[in-house]
């Protein structure tokens, strides 16, 4: 597995460069420097749209055990970071996340079964936005070959999400086991229990239809606002598209994305795939890179953040694991000395340093003596 993220990495690196190239390093550095505050617009749309993927995260939560709305918050921008700039598959930060929440009053098999309904709805809402962006791409354009390969994409991803939901509701234990072993260490699971557990977390959450549902809802209103990173760049760089063709472009970009969750950050597909996009609206390729450099500084300014604050979070999860092994190690010294401690003899109660109530021995045998010769 990470030989093939090794491979896919280079790979991509590879495919950045040379359309970097082919377009022009000079022109597409000034489309960039002409975005200005347009970037950091587009940094602000990312905050709000992690921060509601968040919300989407703790709606699927029941009364009980209800975590606070600001963990989920914060550990969902662990799970984009990690999922964005660390080399791992796109699902790495998320039993990461996973973890972390089962640290902070909900139980393993909880934040574990929430984790994957959580990741159930993204993918439905994403396949949704999807649909909503071939459906206006072919009311804009007309059927060509960018939304007849989109469109077989779509047919392919239909069944594949229905699996992925089944292997939830039914006999899907060793899928689960399987996908536990392969994207988490023991280190990640060891705290959500066991994968019988699990799914009695996910029945749990999939019984209740209305939590699932506005999951749905938030999570479809998290893509919503991220057409606004589109909108926004490719107007500061001067080229005023309107927002169904900038919705055209985020949600068939985001489809391409998740089509490459294999390669880290998926360097090349999203490059490729905005050049695509954005051609059909007569926006130059210069453009389109751009616009993918300023989504990617945008990756950096929540991620960096974010790992940072991970960081913290496990030297703070160790230090007090440190803190709790110490204070077991001294109540198990404490037993031990309890149980090996011998019993003292009991002393007889003395009216001061030097008398007892006990007469000495001696004392005893000498009265004895003086006793004989008396008689």
């Amino acid at each position: 597995m990470k030989r093939l993220t090794t491979l896919a990495s280079i790979a991509g690196l590879c495919t950045v460069v040379g359309l970097f190239a082919s377009s022009g390093i000079e022109d597409v550095s000034a489309a960039v420097v002409s975005a200005g505050w347009g970037a950091l617009l587009v940094l602000l749309a990312r905050v709000v749209a992690v921060a509601w993927a968040g919300l989407g995260w703790y709606v699927v939560f029941p009364k009980a055990p209800l975590p606070r709305l600001r963990d989920c918050i914060s550990l969902r921008f662990v799970r984009e970071g990690i999922n964005t700039l660390l080399p791992v598959a796109t699902v790495g930060g998320d039993f990461v996340g996973a973890r972390l929440l089962a640290k902070r009053g909900v139980s393993g098999s909880m934040a574990g079964a929430s984790m994957f309904v959580d990741l159930m709805t993204q993918a439905v809402t994403q396949l949704l936005f999807t649909v909503l962006g071939l459906g206006l791409l072919i009311w804009l354009d007309g059927d060509g070959p960018v939304a007849r390969t989109v469109a077989g994409g779509v047919a392919v991803a239909i069944p594949a999400l229905a699996a992925f939901y089944l292997v939830q509701r039914r006999a899907g234990h060793r899928v689960i086991q399987a996908l536990l072993t392969r994207f988490a260490s023991g280190r990640e699971w060891r705290a959500l229990g066991a994968v019988d557990q699990l799914y009695d977390g996910l029945r749990r959450l999939y019984g209740a239809p209305g939590r699932v549902g506005a999951a749905i809802v938030v999570h479809f209103g998290g893509w919503i606002v991220g057409t606004f990173e589109v909108y926004l760049c490719l107007h500061f760089m001067g080229y005023p598209v309107d927002f169904t063709q900038a919705l055209v472009i985020e949600s068939l970009a985001q489809a391409v994305r998740g089509a490459a969750f294999a390669v880290p950050g998926a360097l090349g597909a999203q490059e490729g795939g905005l050049i695509a996009l954005c051609g059909l609206f007569s926006i130059p390729a210069e453009a389109a890179l751009a616009l993918s450099l300023v989504k990617r500084f945008a990756d950096l300014g929540v991620g960096l953040p974010s790992l940072l604050a991970w960081h913290r979070i496990e030297a703070s999860l160790r230090a007090k694991g440190e803190e709790d092994e110490a204070e077991a190690e001294v109540e198990a010294d404490h037993a031990d000395r309890s149980v090996r401690r011998p019993k003292a003899a009991p002393q007889a109660a003395t009216l001061g340093p030097f008398y007892s109530y006990a007469p000495p021995r001696m004392a005893s045998r000498l009265d004895e003596k003086d006793l004989k010769r008396c008689a």
